[in-house]
């Protein structure tokens, strides 16, 4: 009987623990991991740093304030700024379609919103090249009547629009359709209109959600390399974003002034992990709170009505 309560009380701490495998096997995985994170995140980051910082601060500081440096940043947050909004309102439109509505083409446009996905960035760039470079589908009338979007900021949005879109719908997609529809009709019953009800039903229960495919949708807009090279046209100082930059001095063996700007960038990485990881945890508070909350009582009237 000691040898079975012994069994029974190691398979209990296992299944509290999460796990069957020995303690060992744990170790050894979280020592995998741990070493696969500072290979492949902690030390290129350092790495990155430490060749920002070779020549001092003076030199960084002048890296990042020279003119197309200056316009490298100013460009990657207008596209990031234009491009965020806009996905967001797709994002939303896609994914309350798909999630509470049965219609034809569902599928469809479920594989269409993975598209990028699967493409290439730089496929998607010339893609866009054919339909609106010089010789292109529409580049003779976009010539004719002096509108340029190859080679200017309005191709580089369109290219990092092309390559984010999935990412709000994607994160926003299984959470409605895991919600269901019935606190949206419940709503409607009750006499709220389409827009009551999506304000005060529909976004309060996605909000961490939208929030989570906002910040990964930003994070990918202000690092996109593939689609937006070949849309841009590298010209300095007007059509280059901070990764294209980089490209450019390193290119140039300017790498001091190369690897402060790719410092920005990962300093900006790491702001969204940040935001990420507050985010998580204030989501995973909040349901912890909820399932802790005690059930509801009947009312006074309740219980003289029954």
């Amino acid at each position: 009987m000691s040898g079975a309560a012994t069994t029974l009380r190691a398979g209990a701490r296992r299944a509290q623990a999460g796990t069957t495998e020995s303690p060992w096997v744990r170790r050894l995985l979280i020592g995998l991991a741990l070493a696969f994170i500072f290979l492949f995140l902690v030390l290129p980051l350092a790495a990155v740093a430490t060749e920002a910082l070779r020549k001092g601060w003076a030199a960084y500081w002048e890296a990042l304030k020279e003119p197309d440096a200056w316009a490298s940043i100013r460009l990657t947050l207008i596209t990031a700024a234009i491009t965020v909004p806009l996905n967001l309102v797709f994002g939303i439109a896609a994914a309350w379609a798909i999630a509470k509505y049965e219609f034809k083409g569902k599928a469809f446009l479920t594989t269409l919103i993975d598209l990028p996905f699967a493409v290439s960035p730089v496929v998607a760039g010339l893609i866009y090249m054919l339909v609106f470079g010089a010789q292109g589908w529409f580049g003779p009338w976009l010539a004719a009547h002096d509108i340029k979007i190859m080679f200017a900021v309005p191709g580089i949005v369109l290219a990092t629009i092309f390559v984010t879109f999935p990412f709000i719908a994607r994160e926003l997609i299984p959470l409605m359709q895991a919600q269901g529809t019935e606190e949206e009709q419940a709503a409607i019953v009750l006499g709220a209109s389409g827009w009551q009800t999506f304000w005060k039903v529909t976004l309060p229960n996605i909000k961490w959600g939208l929030l989570y495919g906002v910040i990964l949708c930003n994070a990918r807009a202000m690092g996109e390399f593939g689609a937006v090279s070949v849309v841009s046209g590298h010209i300095r100082g007007q059509t280059n974003t901070m990764p294209l930059h980089v490209e450019v001095l390193y290119n140039e063996y300017q790498s001091v002034a190369a690897f402060a700007v790719a410092s920005l960038l990962a300093i900006l990485a790491l702001v969204t992990l940040v935001i990420k990881t507050v985010i998580e945890w204030r989501h995973e508070r909040e349901m912890k709170a909820l399932a802790e909350l005690p059930p509801e009582r009947p009312t006074a009237s309740g219980d003289a009505a029954a």
